[in-house]
């Protein structure tokens, strides 16, 4: 199992990520696109890199709204895993 990261750990992590925040031992980002089409198709891309890594973003579509909440489930909190994701998904447009 994952190695929960500390409260200076979270805060230092999530420091160097643009545009997320921490609330509720999860990750979330909201990121909103032209129409429904282009927001499905950023959902799409998650897809293999969430794969790759083993670990799974809980994912809110809202016609053009896509909420992104990361954290590891089975350690009850956020891990490297969590901040290692949400900066590939910050790659992806």
């Amino acid at each position: 199992m994952a190695q929960l990261l500390t409260e200076k750990e979270i805060e230092t992590q999530a420091s160097l990520l643009s545009g997320w925040t921490v609330a509720d031992k999860k990750l979330e980002i909201t990121r909103k696109f032209q129409d429904f089409i282009q927001a499905i198709e950023f959902v799409n891309k998650l897809v293999e890199p969430s794969e790759s890594a083993g670990h799974h973003p809980d994912i809110e579509i809202s016609y053009n709204r896509v909420k992104i909440q990361v954290t590891t489930h089975d350690a009850g909190g956020l891990t490297q895993k969590d901040f290692d994701l949400a900066a590939v998904i910050s790659q992806i447009n």
